[in-house]
């Protein structure tokens, strides 16, 4: 019990670090994008209105602080879902109001995490699950802000998912694959939306889906194997069809807005991480495979 308690309190502080990331890191990235227009229109000798002038913005720099009245948050006003209960939901300066997303994902990071110390143990095969949940977590809710899945996240994951193949042995029973099984499954994962995109964008001229949504299911591939990726794939597509079709019957949502992909991914392949070998066995046993 105290290491799934301790699982869970890492897993609070790593939930308030994440609302930075989600938050920054786009962002950042816009930032960077928009850098990069600048130089590209100086090489072609013309000029450009930029941002040169703004802060350093990080997800270190600069202190966090209310987005309406720009005062800094102090160290106690930033304890992982107490703080926003104690504030009341409220800035303590300007009193405006603190979105209840922040402690929701504390909150949620913090549960995960003790499920995860609960299924794991206190192991190393633990500590990569944890990198791997925190990892989906930032992409679930960065993909559902901005449908942008980072390059900076998705491939560091591919990469650390192969890497923590090489620690499992050939006949391992546990969950991480052996090497062979990942780097099948980054292959495979890739590949199978790639192709999914191409023929529906061949059939109907539109782009179905982002090419950030082949490279998280290539690192779901590396982390779990192939073997996992039909079980990913087709609960992925489950849970968006009904969830899609939920959003426009009870919400109104027009059908034409675009739906992002990468959070049902994430669901999918932390259900696999967790589940993923009984329920194969399960559908294997009642087809009488």
């Amino acid at each position: 019990m105290l290491s799934i308690a301790g699982g869970v309190l890492l897993g609070l502080l790593v939930g308030s670090f994440l609302n930075v990331v989600i938050y920054r890191l786009p962002v950042m990235l816009e930032r960077e994008w928009r850098q990069q227009c600048r130089e590209l229109l100086a090489h072609d000798g013309q000029a450009a209105s930029g941002d040169e002038h703004l802060e350093v913005f990080n997800l270190i720099q600069p202190r966090s602080r209310c987005p309406h009245c720009g005062a800094p948050v102090r160290a106690w006003q930033n304890v992982p879902v107490l703080s926003w209960l104690l504030l009341g939901g409220k800035c303590s300066t300007c009193k405006a109001s603190i979105s209840v997303r922040y402690p929701l994902i504390e909150l949620l990071t913090g549960l995960l995490s003790g499920l995860l110390v609960w299924r794991f143990g206190v192991t190393i095969e633990a500590a990569a699950a944890l990198l791997l949940l925190w990892s989906l977590i930032a992409l679930t809710v960065i993909d559902l802000d901005t449908q942008l899945l980072p390059d900076c996240i998705t491939l560091p994951l591919l990469w650390l998912g192969i890497c923590v193949s090489l620690l499992q042995p050939a006949t391992s029973a546990l969950h991480f694959p052996d090497l062979r099984s990942s780097v099948i499954g980054a292959i495979v994962g890739y590949t199978s939306l790639w192709l999914v995109y191409w023929v529906f964008k061949l059939l109907t001229g539109k782009e179905g889906m982002g090419y950030g949504d082949f490279k998280l299911l290539a690192a779901l591939g590396a982390w779990l194997g192939w073997q996992m990726l039909p079980l990913v794939i087709l609960l992925s597509a489950l849970t968006g069809a009904v969830t899609g079709v939920a959003m426009i019957i009870l919400l109104g949502r027009d059908r034409q807005l675009p739906i992002p992909f990468g959070p049902y991914l994430a669901v999918a392949g932390l259900i696999a991480l967790l589940w993923g070998p009984q329920i194969n066995n399960a559908y294997l046993s009642i087809s009488g495979l």
